[in-house]
């Protein structure tokens, strides 16, 4: 699967590039660091699309949830690793452009600046690119033998509430905070984020049942101890994040109301 790998490190890193030059063209107001911005905001956006359609793809065609198997499941797993780097550093980029005019006036290192800014404000999500690459990935190719693709699908599908969530964030950054569009979106970004990131994974257990025939609840009793702290340990950080957008819904909705009065 070299072909692959070596076809998502080009892919992404170039996608981020192409958007960034043609937002400089169509947005010569812009920033470097707004042009960056958006781009990578595109780039998450594709992935989550591509990846979304890759698991609805290998879920309709497995129809035995353990053992069918379908090319997908091993090469979309394959094409995610250079995004996971690439995005790693698009992290880093957009803390580096924070940064720079605070570390150029002060004296601080600038590199130092942007790595203090990113482990502060986004950690959760480099410990979350961090687990996928040395634990998640690793399983999905290597550990999980021939069965599972199923499942690898549905993880897959997690990823279709990226682009609404890059959505809403392009809008902030074009100060449409307060438009109708995004209001619409952010309540896509709940629905999506709900169904294909919480409900995911009684889904996958309730998926389990009906072919064993074994009720949803008696499930995790039913199923390797490790396949339970794996889910559970994806699922954590989903349920805090998910927490995290219903609050800024509800602030969001709610100074819009107290603006109608």
């Amino acid at each position: 699967m070299w072909h692959v790998l070596a076809a998502g490190a080009l892919f992404f890193p170039g996608l981020y590039l192409l958007c960034s030059r043609c937002a400089r063209l169509v947005l010569p107001g812009w920033s470097e660091a707004d042009c960056s911005l958006i781009s990578s905001r595109i780039v998450s956006s594709v992935q989550g699309f591509l990846a979304a359609g890759s698991g609805i793809i290998i879920i309709t065609s497995c129809k035995d949830v353990k053992y069918d198997r379908h090319w997908l499941a091993t090469s979309y797993n394959w094409f995610i690793i250079p995004y996971m780097v690439y995005d790693t550093y698009a992290m880093y980029l957009r803390h580096w452009y924070k940064c720079q005019d605070k570390s150029t006036s002060n004296g601080k290192d600038h590199f130092s600046a942007a790595m203090n800014s990113l482990l502060r404000k986004d950690f959760l999500m480099l410990v979350h690119h961090t687990a996928t690459l040395t634990i998640v990935i690793p399983m999905g190719l290597f550990l999980r033998g021939d069965i599972g693709d199923f499942f690898v699908g549905c993880l897959f599908v997690a990823e279709l509430s990226t682009p609404f969530v890059s959505l809403g964030k392009v809008l902030i950054q074009m100060n449409l905070q307060n438009s109708f569009l995004h209001k619409v979106n952010g309540a896509f970004v709940l629905l999506t984020f709900f169904i294909c990131r919480i409900l995911l994974f009684p889904f996958m257990y309730n998926a389990y049942g009906k072919q064993f025939g074994i009720p949803l609840y008696k499930v995790p009793f039913n199923i390797p101890l490790h396949c339970n702290i794996v889910n559970a340990s994806i699922m954590a950080p989903q349920i805090y994040w998910f927490w995290l957008i219903c609050r800024k819904a509800f602030r969001l909705f709610n100074s819009s109301s107290s603006k109608d009065r």
